[in-house]
């Protein structure tokens, strides 16, 4: 259970690029999770990865294309910085909820929420009544895998990065990141959402991550039914371009390594075309 509750609390920091629930017109992209920046005035290239965030074992792989370009930058850029202490302390508080759900859920809300963790992860609401529902949301994703032996690409590069001395940022904090997460979904929205996590469409993702087929990672973790367009706007659109107006001073002397989550690459509003309008050439590397 500690051992679980550890992973739990990492996936929190890291999950937001897997739990979009949204459907924006999405101009096709080549199938590469490795961009390249240049021009606009850039003295060195920079890179754009995405990733699934955690995988199985079995399944994980850091392509040769994405090591060199990762032993070539001089910084990594990640959602939040998960080697700061702090931002991992405030997650670990974060992680807790205010209340407990007991208390702060409806009647149907607090049924419903013990039907999916029995049937999901085999606990009871009592197990983790004491939790946010952000946290339990995590908790579902960890056991949709499958497995025991997760491995979590952005603490791979973290720890990579500090091998190396490189400096380690984020995009956003923690704290940025919770609130704008609680205040984008009901109660009733999010336990809506773990209803839909399952071992046959997690297998269904990482083939697609493992194809790097970035348009089609993006349909399947989209929804237009799950959520409203005011939602979509809060957790994917206005974080990219909340994040474009840091990435030009990130990457205008050094070659930077940015990771985030797959689904900010692809879509009219991803990472990638918002770049390109910006004036940036952003090219996928396929070798």
């Amino acid at each position: 259970m500690k051992n679980l509750l550890k992973s739990v609390i990492i996936v929190v920091a890291i999950i937001l690029g897997l739990s979009i629930q949204a459907q924006t017109k999405s101009p096709k992209l080549e199938n590469s999770l490795l961009w390249e920046i240049s021009g606009n005035g850039l003295s060195k290239p920079s890179y754009l990865y995405g990733t699934i965030h955690m995988i199985c074992g079995s399944d994980y792989f850091l392509s040769d294309k994405t090591k060199k370009a990762f032993e070539a930058s001089e910084k990594l850029v990640l959602e939040i910085d998960m080697s700061d202490p702090k931002e991992m302390n405030d997650m670990q508080q974060m992680a807790m909820g205010k209340e407990p759900l007991s208390k702060t859920l409806s009647a149907p809300d607090l049924l419903k929420l013990d039907n999916i963790l029995q049937k999901k992860t085999g606990m009871s609401i009592q197990q983790v009544d004491s939790y946010s529902l952000f946290t339990i949301m995590s908790l579902v994703m960890v056991k949709s895998f499958g497995c025991n032996d997760l491995k979590f690409y952005e603490m791979n590069f973290i720890e990579t990065a500090k091998q190396r001395n490189l400096p380690i940022m984020g995009l956003e904090t923690v704290k940025e990141q919770m609130n704008m997460f609680e205040n984008a979904y009901s109660d009733t929205e999010m336990i809506q959402m773990l209803e839909e996590f399952s071992k046959e469409e997690t297998d269904k993702l990482v083939a697609k991550y493992k194809e790097e087929n970035i348009n089609s990672l993006y349909d399947m973790i989209t929804d237009e039914k799950m959520i409203t367009e005011e939602t979509k706007k809060a957790i994917l659109d206005n974080r990219n371009q909340n994040w474009l107006k840091t990435i030009p001073a990130v990457i205008k002397k050094e070659s930077t390594f940015i990771a985030v989550g797959s689904a900010h690459l692809a879509s009219d509003l991803g990472l990638i075309n918002l770049l390109r309008k910006a004036g940036y050439t952003v090219k996928p590397v396929m070798n």
